[in-house]
């Protein structure tokens, strides 16, 4: 018999009972529809090896991972190539974890599985809001012919839940048209009292992670510079501490285009302080 003792393979600080939780972590190795460079599918489980390196307790909000009671599901095992089956996945599991009475924290994989979780939590929350933190709008109809992409999931969420309850902040890249339509729906934020407008409301959380500098975030697959210092975006995440945040991803990390790892350990420490808000 083998005495160990083992490294975990699940993320640092997850407990180790399904029932006893109240959020789940979920890897979804979704990368079909990416319009740059691929690999955002190999980002949970890149994900979960460099965690070992992070302490549990955070700083910013004096709170430990080990106090927030949160499982690691793993990753789904999506069908490559067919990005309707993976969303409909994707929603069949999120919606199983609040049925249960659990928050879903999502690890991507390409910006679009956020519009399977929201097809999944929008009929189990009234006044429900995304707040989307991307250098990217997100906002297109349609990608080279597509419907389903990564380029166009917050006007799909914006289809389910309108536009009055989205907030998109970071965004610094996208088509004129697109950045017409923030104007006009007043989606873009600048400063981080704006988001008191959502203060009453059911918030999910999305998180691309090319709304950091490129010069931190080089694992991404469509990096944009002049994006937010890991330190600025806290901030925002830290005025977010006292509203209700029903669920939440972090998406499109590409772990094998930065070889020394500090994009992902940058999405590793932040993971830590998106477990504090939920």
């Amino acid at each position: 018999m083998l005495k160990g003792p083992f490294l975990s393979k699940n993320f640092i600080g997850s407990i180790e009972n399904f029932d006893e939780s109240k959020i789940v972590m979920l890897g979804m190795p979704m990368d079909s529809t990416v319009s740059n460079r691929p690999g955002s599918r190999f980002a949970p489980q890149s994900i979960r090896l460099e965690s070992i390196g992070i302490e549990t307790y955070s700083p910013t909000f004096e709170k430990d991972m080990e106090d927030t009671l949160f499982y690691d599901a793993g990753d789904l095992d999506l069908p490559f190539g067919n990005p309707k089956r993976q969303l409909d996945i994707i929603k069949e599991n999120v919606d199983f974890i609040y049925k249960k009475g659990k928050k879903v924290l999502g690890i991507g994989g390409e910006h679009l599985v956020t519009y399977g979780e929201i097809e999944a939590v929008c009929d189990k929350f009234e006044n429900l809001a995304v707040i989307q933190f991307d250098a990217h709008t997100d906002l297109r109809d349609e990608y080279l012919g597509e419907s389903l992409t990564h380029s166009g999931v917050m006007k799909k969420i914006a289809d389910i839940i309108g536009f009055e309850n989205i907030a998109q902040i970071g965004i610094r890249s996208g088509e004129k048209r697109e950045f017409d339509m923030m104007k006009k729906y007043n989606t873009l934020l600048k400063k981080p009292e704006e988001l008191n407008r959502f203060k009453d409301k059911n918030i999910f959380l999305t998180i691309d992670l090319d709304v950091l500098d490129s010069s931190l975030m080089r694992g991404t697959g469509t990096p944009e510079a002049g994006g937010f210092t890991y330190n600025e975006l806290l901030l925002w995440l830290y005025e977010l501490r006292n509203f209700n945040i029903i669920g939440a991803d972090i998406v499109e990390l590409a772990p094998d285009i930065d070889p020394g790892k500090v994009s992902t350990a940058a999405a590793c420490t932040l993971i830590r302080e998106v477990l504090m808000l939920l």
